[in-house]
């Protein structure tokens, strides 16, 4: 039985049609990465399954009970932390984790020892007691993952976790969502695509309201079609003239040329692997051959491929 069940889920605002008969499912103990262009339905799917917005065609399950049934109990079961991560910036954190505490019906000894394992599992320690408006951006967002698991959910929502945080605190956030990934089920949507190859085992891709792509973030990458870019650096007579003639070869481009050795980056068909044939080529022609690297497939070549077309 799967954890969560979109079931032809359409969303409209007026003329526009934001999800358009979305169907997936999530199983227990998945990181799902949900990913799409602006526009593509993302946020108003995520949403959808923390009933933040209601479907106006097919239905959404937590096993396999429509959240419709009961609402109430299905936001016992979701965390939910939304883009803009609304706080009260005048409340400290300890004042406002004990707030959604009680939102969350979580009373007595449970209330405390809830808000003490969010704090220690987001490490929001050092400013427990600081005002949240005099917080980093993100320590922020530790805050909003604090509040999004103090009821121990059972499926943990993230629009744009890492959103307007610099390198280190991307890092940190990434970190913290790949440890609360291992006891709970995580749906991930982020503009940082190199983020999903690190924290995601399950990509999701939406384009104009549909899913595009549902599958393992590798098996993904893997069927990634197009061009590929492969590293050389030699030196001996011809190099550049002599990989630019080889069948595949679309384009080579030099870089610094030093101590006499030529860099230079080989665009090739992906379909096939050229790297075999470029080592013979040195060999045949007596080069020292100082690289030979093919750039692996990304997250980025699979998202530009299924979201080119407007």
């Amino acid at each position: 039985m799967s954890l969560l069940t979109l079931q032809a889920v359409t969303k409209r605002f007026g003329q526009v049609i934001a999800v358009d008969g979305a169907s997936l499912t999530v199983d227990r103990g998945e990181v799902v990465g949900f990913l799409g262009p602006n526009g593509a339905g993302k946020s108003t799917t995520m949403r959808m399954i923390s009933q933040f917005y209601e479907p106006d065609a097919g239905q959404i399950l937590l096993d396999d009970r429509p959240l419709a049934d009961d609402p109430r109990e299905a936001k016992r079961r979701i965390g939910y932390l939304p883009e803009n991560n609304p706080l009260y910036g005048d409340m400290l954190v300890s004042e406002y984790l004990d707030f959604m505490a009680r939102l969350r019906e979580l009373n007595g000894s449970d209330r405390r020892r809830a808000i003490d394992a969010a704090v220690q599992s987001t490490a929001v320690e050092s400013v427990y007691y600081r005002p949240i408006g005099e917080c980093s951006k993100g320590y922020k967002q530790r805050v909003g993952l604090a509040q999004a698991i103090l009821h121990r959910p059972d499926l943990l929502v993230l629009d744009e976790p890492t959103e307007g945080l610099d390198p280190n605190q991307r890092l940190e956030i990434r970190k913290l969502i790949h440890d609360l990934g291992r006891e709970r089920t995580v749906v991930l949507s982020t503009h940082v695509l190199p983020e999903v190859q690190h924290v995601a085992t399950r990509l999701l891709i939406i384009h104009n309201g549909k899913i595009a792509a549902d599958g393992p973030v590798e098996a993904l990458v893997a069927q990634a079609e197009g061009k590929v870019q492969i590293h050389v650096e030699a030196s001996g007579d011809g190099v550049r003239e002599e990989l630019a003639s080889l069948e595949g070869v679309s384009k080579v481009d030099e870089h610094d040329s030093k101590q006499g050795r030529v860099a230079v980056t080989v665009t090739a068909d992906r379909a096939r692997d050229m790297r075999p044939q470029i080592f013979e080529l040195a060999k045949r022609r007596s080069w020292v051959l100082y690289e030979l690297h093919q750039e692996a497939a990304s997250v980025e070549d699979l998202f530009r491929q299924l979201t080119a077309q407007n």
